[in-house]
């Protein structure tokens, strides 16, 4: 079904109409914080807000972009000109896009597209993946071009490793791309290989809130390729592939072959991270997701203590839901600011999203479930 108001957005900015519309989920990670670029283990889970394109095709070699949330206008870019550094702001992320999907070889063209977005920018919950996905969804529908969604989601990685020069894993577009309503996914980032496990908290009498701290992220910023940088120095200097060949046996040898207390930290981090990740499937396959909330508080401290990617507010969010009752709570994202995600009981939600905003005025929770992947509208 058309929406209207979206449409009429479309034509005020383009003077004619879309041809049709799509959108893409943001995400939560349940479990498994930066193991995917350690060829690791990921939980994540499609949330409710979108971004959604209205997309028309053009055949003059142009690409214009235009956003509800931005003041810039109708941003218009000539195709011919697109290459890593050539785009600024917002704009290179569906311009990566296009541009990593020809030089993949594929034929596509110019196109206007007009964004809305209800996903909070810089809250931890994959804004930037949403507006790939949903851009690479549109862009091969018009076109014709058959691709996965699995390799879709590789592609828009690609893009944002490149084009925007940002060192992201796969988890982030695979979430978008691949979820399911009412489920995680369970993905192998190595194998790509994907397994959706049966996730309904409010059917077992629980609630998931979302707790944005308002402080902003960036994953092209130095902090976040120190640590991929470390860990990929970790597993040189052990002689595995990648982190995830560490097993939790051999953690403690491991550890004691690291020549300095940063790598030691990443790889206890990265090993125990992706125990994490098996045990709280574990739980959820056999239907005791109320315990999964001390490993997503082990996640926490993890995160805060041996990656040092938390920062003061998250900390103090999870520690105000914990303190009123809360299962399980943790940061979620890439770090240095973001999101928090809050296990609880029905009961108790109340007061735990008051106790989270009493401690941070600027965390106003909200409630949450897993939902559908990208999907066109119309």
């Amino acid at each position: 079904m058309t929406d209207t108001a979206f449409e009429i957005a479309f034509k005020n900015a383009y003077g004619r109409a879309p041809e049709g519309a799509w959108a893409a989920p943001g995400r939560v990670n349940l479990i498994g914080e930066h193991t995917d670029y350690n060829d690791g283990f990921v939980l994540p889970f499609a949330i409710p807000q979108t971004t959604r394109a209205a997309v028309a095709r053009r055949d003059d070699g142009l690409l214009r972009l235009h956003s509800a949330a931005m003041e810039d206008g109708v941003v218009e870019l000539r195709i011919a000109d697109l290459a890593p550094g050539a785009t600024e702001g917002w704009a290179r992320y569906p311009a990566a896009v296009l541009w990593t999907l020809r030089e993949a070889g594929h034929d596509v063209g110019g196109a206007d597209l007009h964004f809305d977005s209800t996903v909070p920018v810089g809250g931890g919950l994959s804004s930037s993946a949403a507006l790939q996905v949903v851009t690479a969804l549109a862009l091969t529908e018009l076109y014709g071009v058959e691709l996965s969604r699995q390799d879709m989601a590789v592609l828009c990685q690609r893009s944002e490793n490149r084009y925007v020069g940002a060192p992201v894993g796969v988890m982030d577009q695979t979430a978008s791309a691949c979820c399911t309503a009412g489920h995680a996914l369970h993905l192998d980032v190595r194998a790509l290989a994907q397994r959706q496990v049966p996730f309904d908290p409010e059917a077992e009498g629980l609630v998931l809130l979302v707790a944005d701290t308002h402080v902003k992220h960036a994953h092209a910023d130095g902090a976040y390729g120190e640590r991929r940088a470390g860990c990929e120095r970790a597993a040189e200097l052990l002689g595995v592939p990648a982190l995830r060949d560490i097993a939790p046996a051999d953690l403690d040898a491991a550890l004691a072959a690291l020549p300095d207390d940063t790598l030691r930290r990443l790889t206890r981090h990265v090993v125990t991270e992706d125990q994490r990740v098996q045990d709280v499937i574990e739980l959820l396959d056999a239907g005791r997701t109320a315990e999964i909330g001390p490993l997503l508080t082990a996640g926490h401290a993890s995160l805060r203590d041996d990656f040092q990617v938390s920062c003061t507010e998250l900390d103090v969010v999870v520690e105000a839901a914990l303190a009123a009752g809360a299962l399980g709570a943790r940061m979620t994202g890439g770090g240095f600011g973001g999101s928090v995600i809050v296990l609880t009981t029905a009961p108790t939600a109340p007061d735990v999203a008051q106790a989270i905003t009493r401690a941070l005025p600027q965390a106003v929770p909200f409630s949450t479930a897993p939902a559908e992947g990208a999907h066109r509208l119309w």
